[in-house]
């Protein structure tokens, strides 16, 4: 009796002869599914055991914590210090002090109108008016005042403003004592403040250099007004005389 063939049933020739094999579909699709299921997750696991080898290979690096604003209060600390600090290398002729303070960059404008720019400029002026063979100033004594808290514009910027009491000694022994007005223009690098400008300054109309010159005027006046003096009695002398005889 012959069975009735099924969509389910394939056929394989052997030697010419059908055979009849049963198989199931829903086999197949398993065994297919399972093919497939393991040429994906093949790559995957290679991929995975690749990146836990150069996980391994790469040194652990901890995460550095991060560093804290500084505060207003803080930043005004150090620039306090700043100040003191070129406060007492001006008053001790410390030049290079001053150098290691201010910018490579620095604009320094005297109270005589000069200019010195950078640090060789300003080691070149400290020289030339406290150093040297020829020192314009023998000592210099200076107290900065500020007149307020510095300006800050952000965390690396400030600008200061204030007076000065300074006493001066030349080398021709003059002695004098000058009141001056500042300003400086401070940068914070590397945790520390620098001056990039600073600008001294005084009153042209009044100040002991000017009073020195109006005395030196007055006995020049003097001393002009005492000889034209003696030379009107002389030649006044010279004609009672001749008219006496």
């Amino acid at each position: 009796m012959l069975k009735r063939k099924t969509d389910d049933d394939v056929f394989i020739d052997v030697h010419d002869r059908m055979l009849p094999v049963r198989t199931s579909w829903s086999s197949i699709k398993m065994a297919l599914g399972g093919f497939f299921l393991a040429m994906f997750l093949f790559p995957l696991a290679a991929y995975a055991e690749a990146d836990a080898a150069d996980a391994q290979a790469q040194p652990l690096v901890v995460p550095q914590p991060a560093v804290a604003e500084p505060t207003p209060e803080q930043l005004h600390q150090e620039l306090r210090l700043l100040k003191a600090t070129m406060e007492k290398a001006l008053n001790e002729m410390d030049i290079e002090t001053v150098i290691a303070n201010v910018t490579e960059d620095v604009v320094f404008t005297t109270m005589n109108g000069d200019v010195a720019r950078g640090r060789d400029g300003i080691r070149k002026y400290f020289e030339t008016m406290m150093k040297g063979p020829n020192p314009r100033v023998i000592s210099v004594r200076a107290k900065f005042e500020a007149d307020d808290l510095s300006h800050l514009y952000g965390n690396d910027l400030a600008i200061s403003f204030g007076s000065s009491k300074d006493h001066y000694t030349l080398s021709g022994g003059e002695s004098f004592v000058v009141n001056a007005r500042w300003s400086g223009t401070m940068v914070r690098r590397d945790g520390r403040w620098l001056i990039a400008n600073f600008h001294y300054s005084t009153n042209m109309f009044d100040n002991p250099v000017l009073d020195a010159q109006r005395k030196v005027m007055l006995l020049v006046a003097a001393g002009v007004a005492g000889v034209l003096m003696l030379i009107a009695f002389f030649v006044g002398r010279a004609r009672g005389l001749k008219r006496a005889k």
